[in-house]
């Protein structure tokens, strides 16, 4: 199991320089053992300097107790090692000095002028005892010898400690480096994760946005004409009962095929609840998912093959329950009719739908045009009011106004590539304009 360099940074603990304790233990032990080895050899030193044994084993113990600053400084422990090498001190603490030396952070050129010299030093040590015991006869071997065992003793002190100490630095390089790819990999993939989080919530944002659009087109239109018809029943409920019985009748259609439509759009909403339904403890890529299948979802009731919406040809229907609903409505269309993407169509009913709605919240009375231009590649629409006969004043059924029909159709256009204008006329009326890319 890895861990990343902040819990590797977490980790650390130990006393003064070390980074844990272990590494403080092991330290001590090996300076131990230096000072005892160097206290021994101390005596045979003393002997032959000539001074008292307790000095050369004093002298012992202090220069092996420079092991134990190994870690913080290398280059001390080495040049101690070398500069006691004549009194055939330090063995362990040449050996542990190097592999320390090479496996530090150093530049490689003070690394291989410490090991040079410490090599010179023992290989030179090496050649004067060697020649020495050969001169006293400790050694009968031929004069070859000397020289073989000098370099040999001096390489072997030297080379195994160096090498082993670079592959290790090295290895302990290359572990930070992928601590630290660890730790950027998991900040990317937490930015990741935010990201998608962020896609997710702006997909739900749409989502939303839609269904609220939908839900204003649907229902609004046919309440604002039920609410229309309901004012004019209550109106010639006792003068014409004939007339009070078929307004009656509408209302009751009206509402039939609004409850047809909010059902119908329910519908798809509830069959894409298995396609957005996931476990909480998704992956961030889930999540993408997730986001994509809500955008999905959110465009299925206006998908070709999901829920059968209004199209063109509803239009003059749709222009006969207003004058049905007491509204002077001139319809004109130009160009030859044609079929287009069910999206298109649906977007063109639905701008005429609410233009029609906001004349009988905002202008009730007024005459309407209504006009459809079918052209090569795009179809225009216009829904224009003149005043209505009293200018200013509301619907005498005094409909509310949310103020999101004229933002619902702009979205719905611009979301086609097409251009969406409204405002008042200089007689006084109002104009909604639409044209859409059929292409």
């Amino acid at each position: 199991m890895t861990t990343t360099g902040e819990e590797h940074e977490a980790a650390r603990g130990g006393p003064w320089w070390w980074a844990r304790w272990r590494s403080a233990v092991l330290d001590g032990a090996l300076a131990a053992a230096s000072a005892v080895e160097c206290a021994v050899e101390g005596v045979p030193f003393a002997r032959d300097a000539g001074i008292a044994p307790a000095v050369g084993v004093v002298f012992g113990l202090l220069a092996g107790s420079v092991l134990v600053v190994r870690r913080r400084w290398p280059i001390a422990v080495v040049l101690v090692a070398i500069a006691i090498t004549p009194a055939e001190m330090g063995f362990l603490m040449g050996v542990v000095g190097l592999y320390t030396l090479a496996a530090s952070e150093l530049p490689r050129r003070i690394i291989g002028s410490l090991a040079g010299m410490s090599l010179v030093g023992t290989l030179i040590v090496t050649f004067v005892r060697v020649r020495q015991d050969m001169a006293r006869g400790d050694l009968t071997l031929g004069d070859w010898f000397v020289p073989f065992a000098s370099i040999t003793t001096a390489i072997g002190m030297t080379a195994p400690p160096v090498l082993l100490g670079l592959y290790v630095g090295a290895r302990r390089r290359l572990m930070e480096s992928l601590r630290e790819r660890a730790d950027s990999l998991e900040r990317e993939l937490q930015l990741l994760a935010e990201r998608a989080e962020e896609r997710a919530e702006w997909a739900r944002g749409e989502e939303r946005t839609r269904i609220a659009r939908e839900m204003h087109d649907v229902v609004a239109h046919r309440v604002s004409l039920m609410v229309v018809h309901a004012a004019a029943l209550q109106a010639i409920a006792r003068k014409d009962p004939d007339k009070a019985v078929k307004n009656a009748a509408l209302v009751g259609d009206m509402g039939r095929q609004a409850l047809t439509e909010l059902r119908e759009m329910l519908g798809v909403l509830r069959s894409g609840d298995g396609v957005r339904g996931g476990s909480s403890s998704a992956v961030p890529a889930a999540v993408e998912v997730a986001a994509a299948a809500a955008v999905a979802v959110s465009r299925a009731v206006v998908d070709e093959g999901a829920v059968e919406g209004p199209c063109l040809s509803d239009v003059e229907e749709l222009v006969g329950q207003s004058a049905a609903a007491g509204m002077v409505v001139d319809l004109s269309v130009e160009g030859e009719a044609r079929s287009y993407a069910a999206e298109i169509e649906q977007t063109a009913f639905r701008v005429v739908q609410e233009a029609l709605t906001n004349v009988h919240k905002h202008a009730a009375g007024a005459k309407t045009y209504v006009r459809l231009a079918h052209r090569v590649s795009e179809i225009a629409m216009q829904v224009e009011n003149e005043p209505p006969p009293e200018a200013g004043s509301a619907s005498s059924a005094r409909l509310p106004s949310g103020g999101n029909g004229l933002v619902g159709m702009k979205e719905r256009v611009v979301a086609l590539g097409g251009v969406f204008v409204s405002g008042p006329t200089e007689a006084g009326g109002f104009r909604v304009s639409a044209v859409i890319p059929a292409v």
